[in-house]
């Protein structure tokens, strides 16, 4: 590309980024939900559309060329962003608990405990029971109740909500 196409070239780019750029971001915002990433998925817009220019490419509408670039950058970033659910989760072996369990026992002696336990809706003093006196895996709790890991999670993490609550109010 000779000198007069370059500076051709950056003159079209420079005013496309100063009349698409702030209607790119929200674009990509609306998409994403992420401001920084949605900025940068359009700086890279701008330098794929620059690479294009100098191979030689030619824009007929710079507008929907630049748009048509950043729906498919948005696109793989949905690709890269694999969600797992918590039964995928639990299947592999992950076993959500209290990440200090010694510290909320040290915190209430296990007297104070006990008795917070039994101050619980009874859904949860079984589970909070074995959980966190006997302690036992969410796998082992499953066997014995009957009921689903993620179930037990869930109820685990409720009955701890509720026993911070009751031992804030004690």
């Amino acid at each position: 590309m000779d000198r007069k196409n370059k500076t051709k070239q950056q003159a079209l780019l420079t005013v496309a980024h100063h009349d698409y750029e702030k209607g790119l971001n929200a674009h990509a915002f609306f998409k994403l939900h992420d401001h920084a990433m949605g900025e940068d998925l359009v700086q890279t817009t701008f330098v794929k559309t620059w690479a294009y220019l100098v191979r030689g490419g030619k824009i007929n509408t710079m507008k929907a060329f630049l748009y048509h670039i950043l729906n498919n950058l948005i696109v793989d970033e949905y690709r890269k962003r694999k969600t797992l659910s918590l039964d995928v989760l639990l299947e592999k072996g992950f076993e959500p608990s209290n990440p200090n369990p010694e510290r909320l026992l040290s915190s209430l002696d296990r007297k104070e405990t006990l008795i917070l336990i039994q101050r619980l809706p009874e859904k949860y003093q079984k589970v909070m029971r074995m959980r966190y006196i006997q302690d036992l895996s969410l796998k082992e709790m499953a066997l014995i109740v009957g009921q689903s890991r993620n179930a037990l999670a869930v109820q685990t993490h409720r009955g701890l909500e509720k026993l911070k609550a009751l031992h804030n109010n004690a």
